[in-house]
């Protein structure tokens, strides 16, 4: 029996890949198209929203020449932006609204055992961030990018407010 090799590494890098302590989830997928002189030239777009489910969100836009790096791309940015959200008995400390371009998002606590109640790309943050109990709304746009981003100021939000409340109490 021939002794065997060790197997070598290859690609850029060399090292191996580890597993992520976030989920993710998309948001949004789109192809795009820019026109050139010669044309015109298609790329993905992709927002992904990651989280731990235990009070850790964010998320990030990115463009690749196709869906994989489009994903992997925005993942990677998603995961350089994640902030903390405050949990207070299961859900938000207090109702809380934002607004980002046209859309406006309401977020309030919501009692035990009611879930997630909120529509579309709003719930997808709420369910990353892990946030069980919470209600929301989306007012004026229906567009998925503007709303996952009134969200993020809605929780960016809250994380400012607590710290304030930590410092008055501190001091006090």
């Amino acid at each position: 029996m021939a002794m065997q090799k060790p197997q070598q590494q290859r690609g850029r890098g060399g090292k191996p890949r580890e597993a992520s302590e976030y989920d993710q989830r998309v948001v949004d997928l789109a192809r795009v198209t820019r026109v050139t002189e010669g044309g015109k030239r298609m790329s993905f777009r992709a927002c992904i929203v990651v989280g731990n489910k235990k009070g850790l969100v964010g998320f990030a836009i990115a463009k690749g020449a196709d869906v994989q790096g489009a994903i992997g791309k925005a993942k990677r940015r998603a995961e350089k932006m994640v902030m903390p959200v405050p949990i207070k008995n299961g859900t938000i400390p207090h109702a809380i609204a934002a607004k980002f371009k046209a859309a406006r998002i309401l977020l309030k606590p919501a009692p035990t055992g009611s879930g997630v109640i909120a529509g579309g790309a709003v719930r997808i943050v709420l369910e990353m961030a892990g946030i069980p109990n919470v209600s929301g709304k989306m007012l004026g746009s229906s567009n998925k990018l503007n709303n996952v981003q009134a969200t993020m100021r809605a929780l960016q939000i809250l994380q400012q407010s607590s710290w304030k409340k930590r410092i008055k109490t501190k001091n006090a």
